[in-house]
């Protein structure tokens, strides 16, 4: 078996557009989307083997678009916070880089400039990204291959849909041996000549320049995107958080968690390069556990979810059971309403509610365990599940820099609809969905000490 055929035949690797690399290919060209790393990223250690193998030079292609669907002004620059270490980290590795925005973006044209003789990309199992690989597969004129490069466990291992934590979490265990393994990081044999002529945009370029985008959610001070912060913010969490982190990591006063949400979604950092560094900390094996439950079983139940449920970010991707008494309780009264403004400006009675949504909108994160408590209430003070759910998912995208996720759509999916859970006792509104109160749930933790740093801060 050749070096390439062994390649495609990777379990991470899907063959979207059949057939031998140009043999009249100047290059191998890395598409890069979700996985926005220079190192421990297996798509673009896919890329330079073949590559190496081809005794071709590899150039990675990064276009944003202004386009993706809701993101806004504070994704964009947590994005192009990114791109100076992607610049450095290729450099290191013989690897060329082309920058380029919209209108700029055509993977097609890109591919023609530069003579492709193979195309690379890594996989992304949200609906709009996945239709654009679907589209670049029937286009383009060489072989595109896609790496999943974003899990651990290949996601199509799976093969369908898994209904929850106990049941994903064997089968996840069962290649971990085979994936969970540190990243080659290889470097290519070939250096890669920028054709002259050939447009690529300088680092420092503001890449939403004349953008027509949402620029009423700023961005963020408290946090800078890039693999290099992704690493420092591992380190710190390793060093002082992960100890005791089973125990206090529903302590959103404190905030015990690692924060690295937001660069898993941009693909800054791994999720394998996360998880080894867990694995061998000296923290007490409880603590390790804990957290690799959440980067493991829980974090590849949602991409399983998205990867499986066309309408993963709907009302409709709940459970029979959950709907059932869902419907049964749709006339419930409401002990009191609010409209979608009033929440999203933190307009409430409920002084925890308020708390957590300026958190989401000043800072772009908001602690998980009041996620959970955020998104039941916004089913109890609206008028119906549907509403609640596309309510969540809008805030949700709109203000959390790890948004317009799986990892989101889960829990949300899991807070309203029941996703992954399983019945409670019935009571009015929410039915058999799980129910959490304001005052259990406030003293589970320092809530008046939450309140204070998070309401501190007026929305503008």
């Amino acid at each position: 078996m050749d070096d390439l055929t062994r390649l495609s035949q990777d379990p991470r690797v899907t063959v979207r557009r059949t057939g031998s690399p140009d043999p009249g290919g100047a290059c191998v060209v890395y598409w890069m989307q979700r996985a926005q790393r220079g190192i421990d990223n297996v798509a673009l250690d896919v890329a330079v083997e073949a590559a190496n193998a081809l005794h071709k030079p590899v150039v990675v292609f990064l276009a944003p678009v202004p386009f993706y669907p809701n993101a806004n002004l504070r994704h964009y620059r947590f994005l192009a916070e990114g791109i100076p270490d992607i610049s450095a980290a290729l450099a290191k590795r013989n690897i060329g880089f082309v920058l380029r925005r919209f209108p700029e973006h055509s993977l097609l044209h890109f591919c023609e400039e530069v003579k492709a003789a193979l195309v690379i990309g890594d996989e992304n199992p949200m609906r709009e990204p996945e239709a654009w690989r679907r589209t670049a597969a029937k286009k383009l004129k060489v072989p595109l291959w896609t790496v999943d490069a974003d899990v651990i466990v290949p996601a199509r291992l799976l093969e369908k849909a898994q209904y929850a934590s106990h049941i994903i979490r064997p089968r996840l265990q069962a290649h971990l041996k085979t994936f969970l393994i540190p990243a080659k990081n290889p470097r290519a044999h070939v250096g890669w000549k920028k054709p002259a002529g050939l447009a690529s945009l300088d680092l420092g370029f503001d890449i939403t320049q004349d953008w027509q985008l949402d620029r009423s959610v700023s961005p963020v001070s408290a946090w800078r995107g890039g693999t290099a912060e992704a690493h420092c913010l591992l380190e710190e969490f390793i060093q002082h958080k992960l100890h005791g982190y089973g125990t206090k990591r529903n302590k959103p006063e404190i905030d015990h968690t690692s924060r690295l949400s937001p660069y898993l979604h941009f693909g800054h950092m791994s999720p394998i390069t996360v998880s080894l560094a867990v694995e061998k900390s000296d923290a007490p094996k409880a603590d390790k556990e804990a957290f690799l439950n959440q980067i493991i079983t829980w974090r590849e139940l949602a991409v399983n979810l998205v990867r499986f449920n066309p309408d993963y970010d709907s009302f409709e991707c709940g459970e029979p059971w959950a709907h059932r008494t869902l419907a049964k309780h749709a006339a419930d009264p409401r002990p009191v309403m609010y409209s979608e403004k009033q929440l999203e400006h933190a307009e409430t009675h409920d002084q925890l509610w308020n708390a957590a949504q300026m958190q989401m909108v000043s800072t772009g994160w908001m602690h998980n365990y009041v996620r959970m408590y955020w998104a039941k209430k916004i089913l109890e003070w609206t008028r119906s599940p549907a509403e609640a759910h596309r309510i969540a998912v809008r805030l949700n995208d709109k203000y959390e820099l790890d948004g317009r996720d799986p990892n989101g759509y889960a829990g949300i999916a899991w807070a309203i609809v029941g996703k992954f859970d399983r019945p409670w006792f019935e009571r009015p509104i929410f039915g058999q969905i799980r129910y959490m109160s304001g005052e259990s749930t406030g003293r589970k933790f320092d809530s008046k000490k939450y309140i204070r740093q998070n309401l501190s801060t007026k929305l503008l």
